[in-house]
């Protein structure tokens, strides 16, 4: 009896908490240590625990939450994209050159989104959905390319962003007093999670991640399943360029260099599988947040932004090693 059915045979309060418990099993390890790092927080942090604390972080790490988004597609399908970085980095570049051209903020945001998706689809998905090459090396090597083309374009330089309106307002407006880029992340993060839970394509991500030659068998496009979740990837971390460049009114060549790694870890700690097939986004959402409260009490205490880097490539190789572990306690 599988678990969905067996929680199905119980009574309905029975059945909520089973319900519950499967959604959450996965990343419980990654939810405990933030109630944790919270509880440690508020005790010890008074400013930790202020609205201007706890919406500047959210706001901060929104770019971060839409990358992870995005990379939950690619690692539930089995892959990776170690390229989001330099997507953000040229969306932004775009962005700059768009409006430095004179023409107006809504037609440079459509370029720079437009850059995004198709740096993901006429890159990294067709080399790897069309021509099956490996994830790794392909992302890896257009990683590379973007960057070096951004860093051509630019000279190596930093550009400030003088665009008041549309542009200024994706990261640095509010709505209801809470700022743009949180809503811009909640929408990112409920959309995906009902794509991957409630439609066709979410089921045909999973079973691609599960098993590709059984996923074809059945006849899912795996192709174009592949296509799409590197393309929904790079759509998201242009997302996030625009949101960065927003917030510091600029274009930089280097801008995203490490988020790659770092919104890896979040989607690892959130549950998802690095072998694919299992994991969600709400996992992903506990993964950043986690990550995102660390980062800000080891500020609030003092610790130096070198430090918070060792600390969170140790959370890395921890959820590696998590992950590998549940592995084989599922073979």
């Amino acid at each position: 009896m599988s678990s969905d059915t067996a929680i199905a045979a119980q009574p309905a309060g029975r059945a909520v908490v089973g319900h519950v418990y499967q959604s959450v099993k996965g990343y419980g390890g990654a939810l405990g240590g933030l109630l944790i790092l919270l509880v440690y927080l508020i005790s010890t942090q008074p400013f930790f625990l202020t609205k201007a604390n706890i919406l500047n972080v959210l706001a901060t790490n929104s770019p971060l939450m839409l990358v992870a988004v995005g990379l939950t597609f690619v690692i539930l399908s089995a892959g990776f994209d170690l390229s989001v970085g330099s997507v953000m980095a040229a969306t932004g570049v775009t962005v700059y050159f768009v409006l430095d051209a004179g023409a107006p903020a809504p037609v440079a945001l459509v370029a720079g989104l437009a850059t995004g998706a198709l740096l993901g689809a006429g890159l990294n998905g067709l080399l790897i959905g069309g021509f099956r090459l490996n994830f790794f090396v392909v992302t890896l090597g257009t990683m590379t390319l973007i960057s070096g083309l951004v860093q051509v374009s630019t000279n190596g330089s930093t550009y400030s962003i003088d665009s008041p309106g549309i542009f200024y307002a994706i990261g640095n407006g509010s709505v209801l007093g809470v700022p743009a880029p949180i809503w811009i992340a909640l929408g990112a993060v409920l959309l995906a999670g009902a794509v991957l839970r409630f439609t066709p394509f979410g089921r045909a991500v999973y079973a691609v991640g599960g098993n590709r030659e059984a996923a074809r068998l059945a006849g899912i496009n795996v192709t174009a399943v592949l296509i799409s979740v590197y393309t929904i990837a790079s759509l998201t971390a242009a997302l996030a360029g625009l949101v960065m460049a927003s917030r510091l009114s600029a274009a930089s060549p280097t801008a995203g260099s490490t988020i790659a790694l770092t919104a890896g870890a979040a989607v690892l700690l959130g549950g998802t599988s690095f072998f694919g097939g299992i994991g969600g986004i709400s996992g992903t959402v506990v993964g950043v947040l986690l990550i995102a409260v660390l980062q800000n009490g080891l500020g609030l205490m003092g610790v130096s932004s070198f430090w918070q880097g060792v600390v969170t490539g140790t959370v890395l190789i921890a959820a590696v090693a998590l992950d590998r572990l549940q592995s084989r306690g599922r073979a």
